[in-house]
């Protein structure tokens, strides 16, 4: 099976309603509604079994690879919908759902995606633990973050984000740095950093691709602001991280 054609098939996974996953629903509904309460300590008893050592996991393909990394998809999939469900940010959820899957289909291991399943859900279920110990947001900074998310690709303004919302680009700055703590534009900055080193972690693009991607306006500035989040340039943070970013 090709890229494309696995690709497709875990688009399909994912839109699907009706997942075959036939483990026994109550220990998965309560694995759910643990990462979705931001419960670390409670996942990490219910993943003292490796994923896939699980019993009841029904057959996707003739491959026991390819069925397992079926299963990861349709995992990372509930993840998402179950904490948008809980609060994250919706591009968040999905960003992460998208570069899991990337991440297993690399594993040539049934211990690797064992291995990655208990990284994803760590991670989620980390994400969802500060969600709940922060503040709340108001219903249009809420908004603004997912406008956000939506538009990392390109040059961001507050007052393109102002008129997407619905409000004055004066009263959306003054909102926004009452309750984040931060102007508009640092969040922006933070936010394309954050997603830059995923990137890095796990997309196989170059720093330049990485750069012209997140509509940096040169390859200068996107060292800059990476430096200054993140405390290292992106190829220091590269040489450090990409040879333990496999799993």
């Amino acid at each position: 099976m090709d890229g494309l054609s696995r690709e497709l098939s875990y688009k399909e996974f994912i839109m699907r309603e009706d997942y075959v996953f036939h483990a026994p629903y109550n220990p998965e509904f309560e694995f759910y509604e643990m990462v979705r309460a931001g419960d670390v300590k409670g996942c990490e008893k219910l993943m003292s079994e490796d994923f896939c050592d699980k019993k009841g996991l029904g057959v996707l393909s003739s491959n026991p690879l390819q069925s397992f990394k079926y299963h990861f998809t349709i995992t990372a999939a509930m993840l998402s919908r179950y904490c948008i469900d809980g609060g994250m940010e919706h591009e968040m959820a999905y960003h992460l759902s998208d570069l899991y899957i990337m991440k297993a289909d690399e594993c040539k291991t049934t211990k690797e995606i064992s291995l990655l399943h208990k990284k994803m859900v760590r991670d989620y279920t980390r994400r969802m633990s500060e969600i709940r110990t922060s503040r709340v947001y108001s219903k249009h900074i809420v908004m603004c973050f997912n406008y956000v998310y939506d538009h990392l690709h390109e040059n961001i303004g507050i007052k393109d984000a102002a008129d997407e919302i619905g409000l004055s680009e004066g009263y959306l700055s003054r909102l926004f740095k009452k309750e984040t703590g931060m102007t508009f534009t640092e969040y922006v900055s933070a936010k394309k950093t954050e997603t830059a080193r995923n990137m890095i972690d796990y997309s196989g693009y170059s720093l330049s691709q990485i750069a012209n991607i997140l509509a940096f306006s040169s390859q200068s500035y996107f060292v800059k602001v990476f430096k200054k989040y993140e405390g290292v340039t992106p190829g220091q943070y590269q040489s450090a991280h990409l040879p333990s970013a496999t799993i």
